[in-house]
């Protein structure tokens, strides 16, 4: 069973999204908060799966509400979706960068956000395809992260190769196919990775990617 914090200032949001959720069999909501706050006390009470949280709320906003849920090890397998009515902007990069591991757009079809929840509940990336490329574009114009590269030179070249491949928005599927591996095997490269990088989840291995310089958006 998935379990999921709502966590939005918009009740009629919140009602929503919580009707459609329960109706599944393998997902239940199990509290609502109406600023970040109160959806951080019910995090840490509850410790859900997913916690789908507004980017834009009273009292503590989403970004700080990621931030702290993300530096907190009781809270390590609580996944932070960002909900967002603007798609890209620079709320969006920041709330990554904080920690969360993907975002969705409030006005997304019912059939796409619980494939979301799902998703996220498994422990990857969710980045949809125009936040993805809005993201790579910030990069074009942006100086690498210095300090990175270090961490980036502990990887094996497997490993290199593995959150590469992440970076590009495979699948744990694809990347075995790409790399003619197991899936199992792709997925002990990424956790590898993702624990000599001290990245929380495969969306931050999708910046440090870039910021490392390892991944180059093709506009270059």
């Amino acid at each position: 069973m998935i379990r999921v914090l709502l966590v939005d200032d918009q009740p009629l949001l919140r009602s929503g999204f919580r009707a459609l959720l329960d109706m599944e069999d393998d997902i239940v909501v199990v509290a609502e908060a109406g600023d970040g706050e109160e959806g951080l006390a019910l995090t840490k009470e509850h410790r859900p799966d997913i916690a789908l949280i507004d980017i834009r709320m009273p009292v503590i906003d989403g970004i700080e509400a990621t931030r702290r849920i993300a530096a907190d090890p009781d809270l390590a397998g609580v996944h932070v979706v960002i909900l967002t009515n603007y798609g890209f902007d620079e709320y969006v990069f920041d709330a990554l960068r904080a920690g969360a591991a993907g975002f969705l757009v409030k006005d997304i079809v019912p059939e796409d956000l619980l494939h979301a929840v799902r998703v996220a509940a498994r422990g990857d990336a969710l980045l949809a395809p125009s936040i993805t490329r809005k993201l790579i574009n910030r990069y074009v114009t942006q100086p690498l992260h210095t300090g990175i590269e270090k961490g980036m030179e502990e990887l094996t070249n497997r490993e290199r190769e593995a959150v590469a491949l992440v970076a590009q928005g495979l699948s744990n599927d694809q990347i075995a196919d790409r790399m003619v591996i197991s899936p199992m095997t792709a997925k002990t490269h990424i956790n590898r990775a993702m624990a000599k990088l001290h990245a929380r989840d495969r969306a931050q291995l999708v910046v440090l990617a870039y910021e490392s310089g390892l991944v180059v958006p093709r506009s270059r």
